[in-house]
């Protein structure tokens, strides 16, 4: 076995120039850690913004020497520490929490609590399995904040998106009438999902869930009253006309996670994957997400 494995950092953030795949040494779990050889690592635009240096310019960031990049993974048990009742050999998917740390799914293998995975059913791929964790977390999270819709009428920006179709499913769970707002081309996602659509950004609604990150121009679609909830948590947008702010911190929640990945394979949530890419290619990846327009993830594979 190596005692060493590659995984993707960057020392002084720049953009995808900035990327690096290191060799770092093997580390055994410790209590209550798995090991995970890594099947597929999802590219999120929160990556991007880490590979820029958003974060560090925020203060987030005190890495003495390099930054992990990647979030959400699927892949194999290898390895288990003490107190952990995994077998070696289950599937899981996981997320990485946070941004102020020197690895990230980005990677071979990865380090993770247990309690930060969940089982990939039988019938979903790993590949698959890979793209769920973190947006739909974000999302259901995000309508934890909603609360109940009681038949209020909620907008969903960037509903054809990753987060924003996931809000858009699980919103619905809640009693809320959902109507999702995307680019034209993308009405037949939205309506499968079992929402109304819109192309144009009208004001007026009760809610905004702002999956694409419009801000103040979502909090402009909100009425007098209502509630905006965002998905930026370093730029929390100003409050006006008496509007309540709120705006999710994703954090993993194994249990949910479970169940979300259940409702994947049964095909009541979408996860789609745009392309699998080997991560050496991993800075092209980020210059092809950041031109914008994708719909599905890139999923990087060492």
């Amino acid at each position: 076995m190596s005692t060493t494995f590659r995984t993707a950092v960057v020392r002084v953030p720049g953009g995808p120039d900035s990327i690096e795949i290191i060799d770092v040494p093997v580390v055994e779990p410790g209590p209550g850690q798995v090991r995970v050889a890594i099947a597929g690592a999802a590219v999120n635009p929160v990556d991007l913004a880490v590979a820029a240096g958003v974060f560090h310019g925020l203060g987030w960031v005190h890495q003495p020497h390099h930054t992990g990049l990647g979030w959400d993974f699927a892949g194999t048990v290898t390895a288990v520490g003490p107190d952990v009742d995994l077998p070696v050999g289950s599937r899981v998917a996981g997320l990485v929490d946070g941004v102020d740390r020197d690895f990230g799914a980005y990677a071979e293998q990865l380090i993770v609590p247990a309690d930060h995975t969940a089982p990939v059913p039988a019938g979903l791929d790993l590949t698959t399995a890979a793209t769920v964790p973190l947006n739909s977390l974000t999302a259901a999270q995000l309508v934890d904040l909603l609360g109940d819709g009681a038949g209020r009428n909620l907008l969903v920006t960037g509903a054809a998106g990753a987060v924003g179709g996931y809000v858009t499913a699980l919103a619905q769970d809640r009693g809320w009438r959902v109507t999702g707002l995307a680019r034209a081309e993308d009405e037949e996602f939205v309506r499968g999902l079992g929402a109304a659509f819109t192309a144009r950004a009208t004001p007026g609604w009760d809610v905004v869930a702002d999956a694409a990150a419009l801000q103040e121009r979502g909090v402009a679609l909100v009425r007098d009253g209502g509630l905006f909830a965002g998905v930026q948590p370093g730029a929390v947008p100003a409050a006006e006309r008496g509007i309540t702010v709120r705006v999710v911190a994703v954090r993993p929640d194994a249990a949910r996670l479970a169940r979300l990945l259940d409702a994947t394979v049964s095909g009541r949530l979408p996860a789609r994957v745009h392309a699998v890419v080997p991560l050496d290619q991993v800075a092209s990846v980020h210059r092809a997400v950041a031109k914008g327009g994708v719909r599905g993830r890139y999923v990087l594979q060492p």
